[in-house]
């Protein structure tokens, strides 16, 4: 097959939510139905032992909750779908938006009763910004909820997506008799009671038709033909070219955990979603029809497998053949590398792989070389841009709980940090390490993981900190003065670079205005 069509068969998305709206069960349900898996986990069931497929770290299955983004890998209809099932907690965003830069499009899901939540808000605001193509699913269908219009305006104002609806609900809760397809024109039957396995379709192309009547009964026959009247009148009609501009977001209707819906959706996308888009760099845009390979590193995991203590870095491609055992120029380190093992996922389970494409995510083993952002290439020297570390809101001082284990200790903090879950300072005046984080169950996971991994014990002190800020000037005068002035209040992050530790807003604020001529940075990307 040619670079070409391979990079046609090629579709790389990501599935954001609030947490709970059922984004890993949709995750799983998508897996199902691409035959990756033979059996979905139940994700809150402390009951049933087998735990989500993209829930792997032991930390998630205990919660019940996705702590790390996910990525997975199935082919279906003849395409190749790559997945990135993302955290939905605010406390692990960071991790989310990073994912972002490495997708072509995103899933929506939002809970049917709680409709769309802040975590949603904010991800989505994240996907705008780059005008990422969205397509939103609305979940859990089988119990009460809010009415689909009601709905639907929310998702308009509250999110700022001009949405269309390619599949509208048939009642809902005790009330659900399943989803009429507009886009494929068919009627889907839900099956109450027990998990569909295959779902009962009815074609029918016109609702007027008698079947409907018989199928979902006169009186939910007669709201879905008003309801489907008023949406002609209120929506567009679905444009894939606006849609792939961001600019109008296809919606469905369903239930995950029953596995209903979901096909329409997986199959909607196939047809509709983007193939890999090009990427942005300091340097130049770079297209994924390019011969020339380039990718950028979008995460990093350590002890994927604990028992080996492997660090896995993950790799969207951007543009040509990845080839395994091949030099590629480590764009920061300016030095060449090659990789005799590089895989692709299902969640935990890896496989090596030869080849690999624009739009794949692949894993490369990392022994500390790469860090998030890093570029690497086929020997053009390019710097991808918008994957920042942002400032950090909660902070703690770390201490070591068992001195005999220093060495751990300082290996896990390094390796934990390269992976972005959270940030490290040490402070000037005395070399003490602070650890802030975007949220507070930040700080619980770090500490779970370096006795659970690695073997070291901290404890927290709290620190009466607000912000954490980049510092730059272009005057060299200003800058020494203000690190003569402000030296119980600075750091340095795990890269070097001279951070502003804030005890409050109030205290940024007046700091800004007596240094007119040094420069705050919010994110590390400056």
């Amino acid at each position: 097959m040619s670079f070409i069509e391979e990079l046609k068969k090629r579709r790389t998305f990501g599935i954001i939510s609030h947490p709970d709206a059922g984004k890993t069960t949709l995750t799983e349900k998508l897996l199902l139905f691409g035959g990756a898996i033979q059996v979905a986990g139940a994700v809150k069931s402390n009951k049933i032992k087998k735990a989500a497929t993209s829930d792997f770290m032991e930390i998630e299955r205990q919660r019940g909750i996705s702590v790390a983004t996910s990525v997975m890998a199935f082919d279906y209809r003849g395409l190749k779908i790559n997945i990135l099932d993302t955290p939905g907690h605010e406390d692990f965003a960071e991790d989310t938006y990073r994912t972002l830069t490495a997708v072509d499009s995103v899933i929506v899901v939002i809970d049917v009763a709680k409709g769309v939540e802040p975590q949603t808000e904010k991800l989505v605001r994240v996907c705008r910004m780059r005008n990422t193509p969205i397509i939103v699913f609305i979940n859990k269908l089988d119990r009460e909820g809010k009415d689909a219009f009601d709905l639907l305006d929310e998702v308009e104002s509250k999110l700022g997506l001009s949405v269309t609806p390619l599949s509208w609900p048939i009642g809902m809760g005790s009330r659900f008799k399943g989803v009429y397809s507009i886009y494929e024109k068919n009627l889907i039957l839900f099956q109450p009671h027990g998990k569909q396995e295959e779902e009962e379709i009815i074609s029918i192309t016109d609702l007027n038709d008698e079947r409907l009547d018989k199928e979902v009964g006169k009186d939910m026959a007669k709201t879905l033909r008003d309801e489907t009247e008023v949406i002609k009148d209120l929506y567009p009609e679905f444009d894939q070219e606006y849609y792939l501009a961001g600019e109008l977001s296809p919606v469905f209707f369903g239930s995950a955990v029953n596995n209903f819906g979901v096909r329409e959706l997986l199959d909607c996308f196939v047809e509709i979603a983007p193939e890999p888009l090009p990427r942005e760099t300091e340097e130049r845009p770079v297209n994924p029809t390019e011969d020339q390979f380039s990718g950028f590193i979008f995460k990093i995991h350590a002890n994927m497998d604990p028992n080996h203590r492997d660090r896995i870095a993950f790799l969207r491609i951007c543009s040509g053949k990845f080839e395994r055992n091949t030099n590629y120029l480590h764009v920061r380190q300016n030095k060449k590398m090659k990789f005799a093992n590089p895989t692709s996922f299902m969640a935990a389970k890896k496989t090596v792989i030869d080849e690999a494409f624009p739009g794949d995510v692949i894993g490369l083993y990392d022994s500390g070389n790469f860090k998030i952002g890093d570029a690497l290439t086929g020997g053009e020297v390019l710097h991808f841009k918008g994957i920042p570390s942002f400032s950090p809101e909660q902070f703690r001082f770390v201490n070591n709980a068992d001195p005999l284990k220093t060495k751990q200790l300082a290996k896990g903090l390094d390796q934990l940090m390269d992976e972005g879950v959270a940030q490290m300072f040490t402070r000037d005046t005395d070399g003490r390490r602070i650890i802030g984080t975007v949220g507070a169950l930040q700080f619980e996971v770090i500490q779970y993981r370096l006795e659970h991994e690695y073997g070291a014990k901290v404890t927290y002190e709290p620190a009466s900190l607000r912000k954490a800020c980049w510092i730059s000037s272009p005057d060299d005068v200003a800058l020494k003065e203000f690190t003569a002035r402000r030296k119980k209040d600075l750091a340095h992050d795990t890269e070097g670079k001279l951070v502003f530790m804030a005890e409050s807003e109030w205290s940024l604020k007046m700091v800004q205005e007596n240094h007119p001529k040094v420069q705050f940075h919010f994110t590390s990307e400056f």
